[in-house]
């Protein structure tokens, strides 16, 4: 039987303190291994679970980039988030909460506790923003304590839910302003206070953002909020780097080497593959095959005409016929080939210059200009693709010249706010294929934009067959060991309906 999130954290957390006498622990010592938990231990581990892909395989990779509509499937059965099926979350990352608690204790009185703080800072901010996105209101001043009995938690509002995540950010500028390179980082930052600082300034920003709906809130101050951060300079430079995970052999990218019935066959969708055509963006070659049927009807892999895609809306058999007959383009052969292949971005510098062009377009900052903000996070996301082995471009690289010259036409900015809106949002969608595409979704849900094909007849979302599911619904085992606080928060945001459709209080 399924035990509830909060009893599991609870029954972990005492088995775990019972230490050094059985004979079984004698028995199974490793006398090459550590023993001793320490905070490095933990924090690689707090940081894994939020930066690392964390489902099973390529198939649940895939179905994320199915839901931001960046692929259409011919494979072994129809992918439900494709056709707009959202079920249930889990609330699983807040296991690491006492972890985070176990980290600080072994780090008091230590030259890296600071650093600590600030990691742990960011990681709670980091796990309960990605929960309270998916659902809404959530347990979150009283999440962690089972430890102390308190297994039946309160759910916070989700207003509460970002307060305290904007505040949890703010401190942990302050502890990483003060801190010093801390050890158990695995990624590229390797526990660089300095570059942490950033990047959780930076994630700071995307909360803010993604609060436009609630920007003449007096609770939350965003715009106020938005403005302080960037007048005081620790944002993410050219040379800080991302703040991710580096693919390797011994860490592999989740697609590699699984050239099978299943990966084999993702069609890259009309919505990415008609966009990149519109700003003549040299990244459909980097991101799709061309089609086989064009290529044998004489086109070059070089002509832009030679990629077409599926549009993810359509029938799934008329899908699965295309791909028979080679009419789309599959997703380019270096996903399934590289097992070193692009790094996971969760903060990058291209992605805070188009955040810092939207706040500029919005009047939420008056430095720079949005001009000078969406060029220079298109050049940045345009040299991340040129480190790309060249000969997956088909013959049409990435190359500074054509960076440089990269701003004309439709990717030239534009006069309009509303049009240098859809630019923006259009150039984070171009960022994020096969990357970090659950974001995607939350950006599409905040501003409709790209256009998310959408076909009543092959919908999954089979209450409102004309829409995009604005939600996932609540882990079961809240409803069968949490019951009476999840009926409430369920209450209180959508009439007592847990259902897909119904709008969280960040989208009102």
């Amino acid at each position: 039987m399924k035990r509830t999130l909060l009893y599991i954290i609870a029954v972990v957390t005492v088995f775990s303190s019972i230490t050094g006498c059985s004979k079984f622990d004698d028995i199974n010592t490793n006398p090459d291994a550590t023993e001793n938990v320490n905070s490095a231990m933990l924090a690689t581990n707090i940081i894994l679970r939020n930066l690392k892909f964390q489902g099973r395989d390529a198939m649940a990779y895939l179905s994320d980039n199915g839901m931001a509509k960046y692929v259409a499937f011919a494979n072994q059965s129809i992918m439900p988030s494709q056709y707009n099926a959202l079920g249930a979350t889990d609330f699983g990352a807040m296991t690491m909460l006492p972890n985070i608690e176990s980290m600080l204790e072994y780090a008091k009185g230590s030259v890296m506790e600071n650093s600590y703080k600030g990691l742990a800072k960011f990681s709670r901010a980091y796990m309960f923003y990605d929960i309270t996105m998916k659902v809404g209101d959530i347990p979150y001043t009283g999440a962690g304590k089972a430890k102390n009995g308190e297994i039946e938690v309160k759910y916070d509002t989700q207003e509460e839910v970002l307060k305290g995540i904007l505040d949890d950010l703010k401190e942990a500028d302050a502890f990483f302003a003060n801190g010093v390179k801390f050890d158990g980082d695995p990624s590229p930052y390797a526990g660089d206070p300095a570059k942490w600082r950033r990047a959780s300034n930076a994630f700071a920003l995307k909360v803010l953002l993604s609060l436009s709906k609630k920007s003449e809130s007096s609770t939350l101050n965003v715009k106020q909020r938005f403005a302080e951060i960037v007048n005081a300079g620790f944002l993410l430079t050219p040379t800080t780097g991302y703040l991710g995970l580096n693919y390797s052999a011994t860490n592999p990218h989740p697609m590699s080497g699984t050239n099978n019935l299943f990966t084999s066959r993702t069609i890259v969708s009309t919505t990415v593959i008609d966009n990149l055509k519109r700003y003549n963006d040299r990244r459909l070659f980097y991101y799709a095959e061309p089609a086989g049927a064009k290529i044998s009807g004489g086109l070059l892999q070089s002509d832009t005409a030679a990629y077409v895609g599926a549009n993810v809306s359509d029938d799934y058999d008329d899908i699965t016929f295309g791909h028979s007959k080679n009419a789309y383009s599959l997703l380019n052969a270096r996903y399934l080939a590289e097992t070193a292949g692009d790094p996971r971005l969760i903060m990058s510098y291209p992605e805070q210059q188009l955040m810092l062009a939207e706040a500029r377009v919005l009047g939420w900052i008056t430095t720079g200009t949005a001009k000078e903000y969406y060029e220079s996070g298109v050049k940045a996301a345009l040299a991340f693709i040129m480190a790309t082995k060249s000969n997956y471009a088909h013959a049409m690289p990435i190359t500074q010249a054509y960076i440089d010259n990269y701003f004309t036409g439709e990717a030239a900015f534009k006069t309009l706010p509303a049009d240098q809106l859809k630019q923006i949002w259009m150039q984070l969608y171009f960022l994020n294929f096969m990357q970090n595409p659950i974001p995607v979704y939350y950006n599409y849900r905040r501003t409709s934009y790209p256009d998310f094909p959408i076909n009543p007849a092959t919908s999954l979302n089979l209450n409102k067959t004309n829409a995009i599911p604005m939600r996932w619904l609540y882990p079961s085992s809240e409803s069968n060991f949490n019951r009476a606080n999840v009926d409430e928060a369920i209450q209180r945001q959508y009439e007592g309906v847990d259902e897909v459709n119904k709008l969280m209080w960040i989208l009102k």
